[in-house]
């Protein structure tokens, strides 16, 4: 099944009341706090595990899995959680909606994040990208043999990478087809037959009142604007991960196949009003 997605016109921005900007104050100043300790003290955990356990990360990811945990409380959205994560080494591959993604999928299941290289290098988001674990690749088929490379380093450290085949955010109201490119390093030698892949649906719920679209943070949509309506909730809306059964790659011929599969576990997992693809 083949789409393309041709995006609508962002949702309307609602004016801010003075008790929204209050809450965007006081949820914001909690939420900065927390965001600083947390990479006050990974930052200070990394000068012991780096030179005592190299790639590996036995300390640092419950920190990160704190913070995220400690954000939704700030905000008071609710988390739902449908299967279970799987214990096997590999990735992991789900829709993408918004920057939201990173704190619901961490929150619950310790994993690193599979990015475009230009997400270093901005300011803030690339700090704690970088310190948090963070796989930065170039959008380059030369660096494919270098990804893989990487990929294997890191996988062999027994770390879970989580990539977002979508490449790129929509409204959180449809999957869009997967690129199949990266899952190419799956099937190197070293890696098919020992990696599994476990899909996993994002599915938010707008608060009450709210455009079904509120959480989508897609296109040309700015950062600030989107954070300060997320803030300014009076009531927040909720996020349910469900997580498929994971599979393993040697089960699958080529790149294709493994890609068509987790796409229509994805797919299959929204509700069925949002199993659209255009």
């Amino acid at each position: 099944m083949s789409f393309t997605w041709h995006p609508e016109q962002e949702p309307e921005h609602v004016r801010i009341s003075l008790m929204g900007w209050l809450r965007v104050v006081v949820r914001g100043l909690i939420l900065s706090v927390i965001l600083f300790s947390g990479v006050l003290l990974t930052a200070i955990l990394r000068l012991i595990e780096v030179p005592l356990y190299g790639a590996h990360r036995p300390w640092t990811p419950y920190i990160t899995q704190w913070v995220c945990r400690m954000a939704f409380w700030v905000l008071q959205m609710r988390r739902e959680v449908q299967g279970q994560p799987m214990n096997h080494s590999g990735a992991v591959v789900s829709n993408h909606t918004s920057w939201l993604d990173i704190f619901t999928l961490n929150a619950h299941k310790r994993i690193y994040f599979v990015s475009k290289a230009e997400v270093a290098k901005w300011p803030g988001i690339g700090l704690l990208a970088r310190i948090t674990g963070t796989v930065f690749i170039a959008r380059d088929p030369k660096q494919a043999k270098a990804h893989t490379q990487l990929f294997e380093e890191r996988l062999k450290a027994g770390h879970k990478l989580l990539f977002f085949p979508e490449g790129t955010s929509t409204d959180g109201l449809r999957v869009l087809p997967f690129k199949t490119t990266l899952f190419q390093a799956f099937l190197s030698e070293n890696l098919r037959d020992t990696m599994y892949v476990q899909p996993v649906t994002l599915i938010y719920h707008a608060p009450s009142g709210q455009d079904a679209r509120f959480y989508g943070w897609w296109g040309d949509m700015e950062f600030g604007p989107h954070l300060l309506q997320t803030l300014a909730a009076t009531r927040q809306g909720s996020v349910r991960l469900v997580y498929h059964p994971p599979v393993k790659v040697s089960d699958f011929s080529n790149r294709k196949e493994l890609a068509a599969h987790l796409e229509a576990a994805v797919r299959a997992g929204m509700p069925q009003e949002r199993q659209i693809g255009a």
